[in-house]
């Protein structure tokens, strides 16, 4: 990762004893921010901890050499230096007087959003969740660089502190070709977020510090007339969001609904429950616990439903190690609904491990060899024939899924062919080699991991389902049984496949359960259990 910090310029701004100490600093790369107080000694804060910088205290000198300095304060008292991304708040007395400054470290860090890189490609709307300074101003500055000069998207941004492009009429080069409006008082930010989608045809629009209720309006409304919003909010969980009834409208707001009797039994809940009221303006959230170990919602809706259902939620745990490489994995938190209700106890979203693979390969291979059913003799090891795709890239994801798939090179001996769609259109000779040998096509759209791996569990899902053994699963099990399994079989292939939507089982006992189970995972397929007993039942979910 490339940074850039202007720290020199920072430093300018200083009185000179604290300038001079800095400078012989071994650790100013890493210095977070500088706090001059009135009669107490400077201090400069890093990772590891506070260090004070003089013996001598801050007098009003000292403030007010650093204030002529600096361009003016804004109404939310902060001000920056022209053309970096430093920001100097300060703390005033009753009668208005600075008596208190906190220099905080502006830094330019290139490639820093990696991690997430893949859910940018997918066009959703996004919101960063952490506490102060985790970084998520440097992670959506980034991204708006990411977004405007290598996706070539109209990006415009709204800088109400002037913190994502810096102090000035000339916004930092850290954002590439993205655009800034910036907001005359904080109080208007809603305002200037509707007028950029009026005035300037944005395709992304990004915004810092969402934190009240009309700019939570206004961020809902941008979503709806379809342009994609990339956000932060101050909160560590998705579930602080819940419970906040500013924001909660951007994750789609809560309502309390009375059920009926039937339907309230039929649940295993209370009459009076919690529902999500509407569709989340933002897709997609990730709560930034450090630089480093990000966990990702890819579906807000489903997991807030999750939450207020009561039901354990699955998070996907994303962390970057120092050489680049991204290891992601998949967890079963416990959130305070759930806690309050004791279902069970799991690990703490703290004790998060770090895994180097998809959640779902973790599935596919650790679960199913623990399963109890025995379905396949074997998988058959499929045979395909690529057609205009990276090959290397390929190869990657075999290894890394452990795909039963072997790719060649002649397609007489092939099992099926993936392709891109707008090159199979123009190769008529494939596609009659294909129709002549009764070899199915995938197509996908763009030469991209995530939709290479999507068209794999696509195949890997459709050749499982035709080597299923009904006679041997079937053997020595009960009529309960075998209705257990024949109403997963059914779900699956005509609703969950055909028409790719989740289906809920009706409830049954743990061990009929466990079997749907592991049908499930044979299926390459996600379930989860909710309710309570003896209404506890599956929910299947499509690939």
């Amino acid at each position: 990762m490339l940074i850039a910090d202007d720290l020199d310029q920072l430093l300018d701004i200083l009185p000179h004893l604290i300038r001079q100490s800095l400078n012989k600093h071994i650790n100013r790369k890493n210095l977070i921010e500088i706090v001059m107080d009135l009669g107490r000694r400077p201090e400069a804060r890093f990772p590891e901890g506070p260090e004070y910088l003089s013996n001598r205290v801050i007098t009003w000198h000292d403030l007010d050499y650093s204030i002529k300095r600096i361009g003016n304060f804004s109404g939310d008292n902060r001000a920056g230096i022209e053309r970096t991304l430093h920001r100097i708040s300060s703390i005033r007395n009753r009668q208005g007087s600075i008596i208190g400054l906190t220099c905080r470290v502006g830094r330019a860090v290139f490639g820093t959003i990696s991690i997430i890189r893949d859910l940018l490609e997918t066009n959703q709307s996004i919101l960063l969740l952490g506490k102060p300074g985790v970084g998520k101003t440097t992670a959506i500055r980034e991204i708006a660089r990411v977004l405007a000069d290598e996706m070539e998207k109209r990006v415009v941004i709204i800088d109400t502190s002037n913190e994502i492009a810096g102090d000035g009429d000339i916004p930092h080069p850290a954002i590439g070709r993205a655009r800034r409006m910036q907001v005359s008082r904080p109080e208007l930010q809603h305002q200037v977020m509707i007028e950029a989608v009026e005035n300037h045809m944005p395709q992304v629009i990004i915004i810092d510090e969402i934190g009240t209720e009309l700019e939570s309006l206004a961020a809902r409304t941008i979503a709806e007339r379809g342009v994609q919003l990339v956000g932060t909010a101050h909160g560590n969980y998705l579930e602080s969001l819940i419970k906040n009834p500013i924001l909660s409208d951007l994750i789609g707001g809560i309502q309390y609904v009375t059920l009926g009797d039937d339907e309230a039994k039929r649940r295993g809940t209370q009459k009076s429950i919690l529902e999500r009221k509407a569709s989340p303006a933002f897709q997609v959230a990730i709560e930034i616990h450090d630089r480093t170990h990000w966990v990702v919602h890819e579906k807000v809706e489903e997991t807030v439903d999750q939450i207020l259902q009561g039901s354990q939620a699955f998070v996907q745990s994303r962390i970057v190690f120092p050489d680049g490489q991204v290891s992601i994995g998949c967890k079963q938190i416990m959130t305070e609904i759930v806690k309050s209700k004791s279902i069970k106890q799991v690990n703490n979203l703290k004790d998060y491990n770090a895994l180097s693979v998809f959640a779902e390969k973790k599935h596919w291979i650790a679960n199913k060899n623990q399963s109890s059913l025995k379905i396949h003799d074997k998988i058959k090891i499929l045979s395909i024939y690529v057609y205009a795709l990276n090959l290397q890239q390929i190869e990657n994801i075999l290894k890394l899924w452990k795909f039963p798939f072997v790719i060649v090179n002649d397609v007489s001996r092939a099992d099926v062919i993936l392709a891109l769609r707008s090159n199979i259109k123009q190769n008529t000779k494939l596609r009659q080699i294909a129709h002549s040998k009764h070899l199915t096509i995938y197509t996908i759209h763009r030469n991209t991991i995530p939709q290479i791996t999507r068209a794999f569990k696509k195949i890997l899902q459709i050749n499982s389902v035709s080597h299923i053994k009904w006679s041997e699963l079937c053997l020595d099990k009960t009529i309960e049984e075998i209705n257990a399994l024949n109403e997963v079989k059914w779900a699956i292939e005509k609703i969950v496949i055909l028409k790719k939507e989740p289906v809920e089982l009706l409830y049954r006992f743990a061990n009929l359960r466990k079997i749907q189970h592991d049908l499930v995972q044979f299926y390459y397929l996600q379930a989860r259990s909710f309710g309570e007993e003896p209404y506890r039942r599956l929910r299947i979910y499509p690939s």
